[in-house]
Formats: C-alpha cells, structure tokens, sequence
C-alpha cells in the first residue's frame, strides 16, 4: 500500500473513514490497527489536532444543536431539495468566494464530475488537463472518463503544480485546465502568486478555462498573502470543501457564473446528487464558514512553527535521515518522511500516545523505496497549544521508540 492508495481521511490528515480490512474507494486496505488508533487519540491530552474518526456521535449531534442559533434561524425553514439553509449556504459560499452563484453538492467528486462535464459541453472538448496526482486520478476510481466521458492528459508529473511553459507547451489540445490547490499528494505543495497567474494566463492562450480543485483553498490565503476573491478570481469556477479544513460532516461547493451552476444543478440532480434534505451537513457548513475559516491563517502560522520545531527534534535525536515537506508548509498541512518501515513507526506513535498522553503522529505510510515512510501532519486548534519545547520533547519520545 503506497501513500497514492492511503484513504482520503482528514485524520491522516484527510478525508473518508478508514477501512479495517475491505476494500475503498481508493483501493484495497489491510488491517491497520484502527480501533486502537482511535482509542489511542481518544485517550490523550496533547494533539496536533483531532482526527474526526475520534468524534463521537452524540457530541457530533449536540455541537450542530448547540451551534445552529450562531448561523441560522432555529425556527425557521431546515431544506427540501436545495433551499431553506443549503440555499443561504450557497449564498454565502459565493459571497466568500467573490462568485456569482455557487451550488451545493453532496461529494466533491460530483461536484467536479459536474464541473468539467459542462465545461467540456462549452469548448467543445472533453480533454481536461491536471496533474497525474490529483484527486481525481488518485482517489476517484477513474469516475471522470468512466462517468462523464472526459479524458485526461497531463502536462507535468513533477510533484508540484504544472508551470506555464509546460501548458503553453502542452503536445495536445485541451478545454479545461484543472488545478488542485494545494496539491495534496505532493505534500499540500502550492505555486507562488506569479507562478500561479502565469499557468492560468498560458491557459487561457489555448482558449482553455480553468478550474480550481479548491477542496482546501480556504487556508492559502496566507501562503499567496491574498483575500479568497482575488485567488478564486483566476478561475472560472471553483470547487471547495466543508469538511477537509472547516471540520464540517460533508459536503462540497462549486462556485462560478450563473450560467454554469444552472446547469451544474441539473447535473447534480442527473447524477443523484438532489437530496431531500441535507440541513446537517449545510449547519456544519456554515459552522464552519463562520468558526473555523477565520482560524485557519493562525493554523497555518503555526504549523511553520511545529515544522521547524519537528526538524530540529529529529535532528537533535540523530535520526539517520528524515524530512519535512515542504518547508516552510505552504499550508497547515505538511508531510513527514523518516527511513524506517511504516508498520515500526505505526507502533511507535501509538504506543507513544497511550503510554505518555501524547499523540505526534496519527499514521504512516509505506512511500518510495522499501524502508521509507511518509506521514501527513495538520495542526489545528488543539495544536496551538504546543510550543516547540513541546514539539522538540514529544519527538524525542517517539525516537526512542524506534529500534
């Protein structure tokens, strides 16, 4: 099992439930200790931040009860197939995005089926260009050519974002650029400001649009030092998340002209996306939005500090090798990579987290050559919390865990 076939969980750090032994959407799993892990992270009193594997039912039902006064109108109108809160939801996804309309969807993998589908109906063509490690080569199941008729191309494998002359350059004609920011599998990588504006401008000199993968755009602001509009500007149409930054249940955006999300609604009802009632998920949303989006620079801030305060703990315990990518983190989320087997540093976090109360690491990753590792770090609300004293202590703790 690589890291291209790890869940996309949010406690790793991101997205679905893990599997204990069946098979996923992004493939084959084996037994990973998961109960144990959960009851390791449940257990301790310092984390980097808190896996929502570990969040309870009840606490997850009363935080939405409690919590729907600061967003909405308790006595007013839930939803029925898109209005009511999911309709002041895509308001106010539009508003933030500096958008004419955005559109609810249950997944963002239909969300951006949806999105690309149309645009491919507007050039005329149904090649959409990205990278070979975005969401939906990695994590999708081929849904973009086996659903929706597209095909892909890409015009870089290099872990990092296409750069302008390998668009321009590009062998092949293609409608839709599409960009995943931040590059999740690369390591949460993202382009400078330049670099970014240079790429979409080359794009569109093949009279292709662009759409952004923006299922974490929330927390680049910091990195490009611009406000969500002016970075949701460069494209024709954005996708955003509510659960992999803003801790929400569910639930995607796509944001662009009105013309677009019109028809991006009638896919959305093609595709079995029109639900009944969907307020849960748009509450959490919108909880979201309001609590968590506003916190996210100071995350980001801090997992520089956490970062570098890892290196130096690595360093100072005279670990053969180990890396932290990229570094500075681009985001408030960033990779760890040590030369050692996963399934030793598997046993050496948790064991870590139930002797000492504390959790540094949540899982590895077999990556590369036989004997290397990589693990997703995110920090969080909980995370502020840990100076680098902290950070440099907990990761001599887990050294001396390892043979």
């Amino acid at each position: 099992m690589t890291a291209h076939d790890k869940p996309d969980d949010p406690s790793e750090p991101d997205e679905s439930a893990e599997p204990r032994v069946s098979a996923t959407p992004d493939g084959p799993a084996e037994p990973d200790g998961r109960e144990r892990r959960i009851a390791a992270a449940r257990g301790a009193a310092r984390l980097l931040t808190r896996s929502p594997m570990t969040v309870t039912l009840a606490e997850r039902v009363t935080a939405l009860a409690e919590g729907v006064a600061d967003v909405t109108a308790p006595d007013g109108m839930s939803d029925m197939y898109g209005d009511g809160v999911v309709a002041d939801l895509e308001d106010e996804v539009a508003r933030l995005l500096g958008k004419e309309d955005a559109v609810f969807f249950p997944t963002g993998t239909m969300a951006q089926q949806v999105a690309l589908r149309c645009w491919a109906g507007r050039t005329g063509n149904a090649t959409v260009a990205l990278h070979p490690r975005a969401h939906p080569e990695v994590h999708e199941g081929g849904a973009l050519s086996v659903v929706s008729g597209l095909r892909t191309v890409h015009p870089t494998d290099e872990p990092r974002c296409p750069t302008a002359d390998e668009v321009r350059d590009f062998e092949e004609p293609f409608g839709t650029l599409m960009l995943e920011l931040p590059l999740r599998e690369a390591g949460f990588v993202l382009p400078d400001w330049q670099e970014l504006t240079d790429v979409v401008a080359a794009a569109r000199e093949r009279d292709a649009v662009v759409h952004l993968d923006g299922a974490r755009l929330w927390e680049c602001t910091t990195h490009f030092g611009r406000p969500l509009p002016e970075i949701a500007a460069v494209a024709d149409s954005v996708y955003v998340s509510f659960y992999k930054s803003l801790e929400g249940i569910a639930g995607a955006a796509l944001a662009g002209p009105r013309t677009l999300t019109d028809e991006a609604r009638a896919w959305r009802h093609r595709y079995g996306g029109l639900m009944f009632q969907q307020f849960p998920t748009a509450v959490s949303a919108l909880l979201g939005l309001k609590r968590v989006l506003p916190r996210l620079p100071e995350y980001v801030t801090h997992a520089r500090v956490v970062a570098q305060a890892l290196h130096e703990g690595f360093t100072a315990a005279r670990v053969p090798w180990s890396r932290v990518h990229p570094d500075p983190p681009h985001t408030h989320q960033f990779q760890v990579w040590l030369p050692y087997d996963a399934d030793v540093l598997n046993e050496a976090a948790l064991t870590q987290a139930e002797e000492t109360g504390t959790q540094l690491f949540w899982r590895w990753f077999p990556e590369g050559p036989p004997g290397l590792s990589v693990t997703e770090v995110t920090v969080t609300g909980p995370g502020l919390a840990w100076t680098p004293d902290d950070v440099r202590a907990a990761v001599a703790e887990f050294v001396r865990r390892l043979p």
